[in-house]
């Protein structure tokens, strides 16, 4: 099994910043695409930014140029630094780990205000 801890999310004027972190704990080595996904109020949940495991990286149209998606593998955490923060970047947002079965975390809240 895979245990996956998010953190960093809050509330931020739009134009703001905010990282996302995500903690994997557990079978980490069965683990091949790591990724973020936000479910907005009433939306259903997007593909936001996935990385794998050999460094190659895919986005959304919609964050494209804003967002980044990177790991450090010494502390077992993925990030999503998002800059140029947008009302429309608002949700709940999720860690998502792809392997031999699909793992989520709990999920943090993003608002930003305009």
């Amino acid at each position: 099994q895979v245990q996956l801890v998010e953190s960093g999310g809050g509330l931020v004027q739009a134009g703001g910043s905010l990282r996302l972190s995500c903690a994997a704990s557990g079978s980490i080595f069965s683990i091949n695409v790591m990724g973020w996904y936000r479910q907005a109020p009433g939306k259903q949940r997007e593909l936001v930014a996935a990385l794998t495991r050999g460094g190659n990286t895919n986005y959304a149209d919609s964050v494209k140029g804003r967002f980044t998606i990177s790991r450090d593998n010494a502390k077992n955490t993925m990030y999503l630094q998002m800059n140029s923060l947008k009302p429309e970047d608002t949700g709940v947002y999720y860690c998502n780990s792809k392997g031999p079965r699909d793992y989520w975390g709990q999920g943090t809240q993003v608002t930003v205000s305009s």
